[in-house]
């Protein structure tokens, strides 16, 4: 496949010229070494290793520094945790910028370590998987969700779809977003994420925590697959699976940390009504939680009950995507009341929500509008609202109320 641009492009060229270090952080298999190497082709790139010490670097990390001199790319560091402390006395010594590049995907070990060793040295990126703009080779370009905030009435006017020749919507879901999953056949998905499921668990979970009870861990990740796009309670999860509430929990963490899962806050605001208190969980990927869930096949997908389910899970992850090139984005949150009204996504921006609701239809109707009205009766500082849905059309559902296709770039 050929190199196709990032959103997160200009800013780490930028920040490259301001901070010593940069440390891109995403999932297994995101692109993160594939980023860094087209942006700086002539910078030397070492890959560490969970078991091998190749290069010397756990052992004796300031003579492998001086056998290695800057720049450098230094892929998954969160394997050489001892280096990190070399590499700040080796910056210390020079002012000079962008002298290293660091890639990692495991958030709580990395950051936890660069903050207590590299503050102020180091620019942080979050790298996740393509997003339609970066597959229709667009990633320069700006996306609608960051439209939507500067103008919420007309950021819609003048935008296009994907392209013709693109996968229909339930392939796109099956496919997932992965780089390595835009262009093999359809009947080697399953394939790529078994093969991914192995390499995660092996060199992320099992270097993250001693998890013995594998079957138990297998059973966990299957049944969260199922669980994204829903209210999340570890009791439920962990009696389901027949471990303690306390277990499932720090899994649940343990895919978060991986880059694997992300949740949302209820919103609350200052309402007295009855909210609900639990957060809802997503994968960070749909093709990743269709294998997990045993789905084979575009068809399975078209007609299994958690189509909806992953239709959101996408559209959540797509909006979440967009910020990154966002130097303040926006908090999300999620809304239900005890009555069953709900919005799927609510972004809080310089005090104002913006609602956004996913409907996996074609065609919408008034009452695919009773949660935006009920959370607009609720609250007063609400702007336009929007409906992400299967169709192809723009157009206004109410005069507070803009539905748009799935595919609008």
């Amino acid at each position: 496949m050929n190199y196709l641009p990032r959103h997160l492009e200009s800013q780490l060229l930028e920040s490259a010229k301001h901070f010593k270090s940069i440390l891109l952080l995403g999932a297994r298999q995101a692109g993160k070494s594939t980023l860094l190497a087209h942006l700086f082709p002539d910078i030397k790139c070492i890959v560490f290793d969970p078991i091998q010490d190749l290069y010397g670097a756990r052992k004796d990390p300031d003579f492998f520094l001086e056998s290695f001199p800057a720049p450098l790319i230094l892929d998954e560091v969160q394997y050489v945790p001892e280096l990190l402390a070399a590499l700040k006395r080796k910056m210390d010594k020079s002012d000079l910028k962008g002298q290293y590049f660091l890639t990692g995907s495991q958030n709580f070990s990395m950051l936890k370590t660069v903050a207590e060793s590299m503050a102020g040295r180091v620019a942080i990126f979050h790298l996740d998987n393509f997003t339609p703009l970066e597959m229709a080779g667009l990633g320069k370009e700006e996306g609608w969700v960051i439209s939507y905030l500067k103008d919420p009435e007309s950021f819609y006017k003048n935008r296009k779809s994907l392209p013709s020749s693109s996968p229909s919507l339930i392939e796109f879901l099956f496919r997932g977003t992965f780089p390595a999953t835009i262009d093999i056949p359809t009947t080697q998905i399953p394939r790529y994420f078994r093969s991914y499921l192995q390499t995660y668990v092996d060199r992320d979970v099992r270097t993250q925590e001693d998890i013995r009870q594998l079957a138990e861990f297998d059973r966990f990740l299957g049944i969260s697959g199922s669980l994204t796009g829903q209210e999340i309670n570890s009791s439920h999860l962990g009696r389901e699976i027949g471990i303690s509430p306390n277990t499932a929990r720090r899994w649940l963490d343990l895919l978060t940390f991986t880059y694997q899962w992300f949740e949302l806050f209820p919103y609350h605001g200052n309402t007295i009504k009855r909210i609900s208190g639990k957060k809802k969980g997503y994968f960070k990927d749909v093709g990743f939680a269709c294998y997990l869930q045993k789905i084979d096949s575009p068809e399975a997908l078209a007609v299994n009950p958690k189509l909806g389910s992953i239709f959101e899970t996408w559209v959540v992850n797509y909006i979440h995507q967009q910020f990154a090139s966002i130097s303040v984005p926006p908090t999300c949150y999620h809304w239900r009341t005890s009555g069953g009204a709900e919005v799927d996504l609510i972004l809080e921006k310089n005090g104002m929500l913006y609602p956004i609701e996913c409907k996996c239809k074609t065609n919408l109707s008034s009452a695919d509008l009773n949660g935006l009205k009920a959370f607009r009766n609720t609250y007063k500082n609400v702007q336009t609202a929007i409906i992400v849905y299967a169709g192809t059309e723009v157009y206004k559902l109410d005069p507070d109320t803009i539905a748009i296709p799935w595919n609008m770039l």
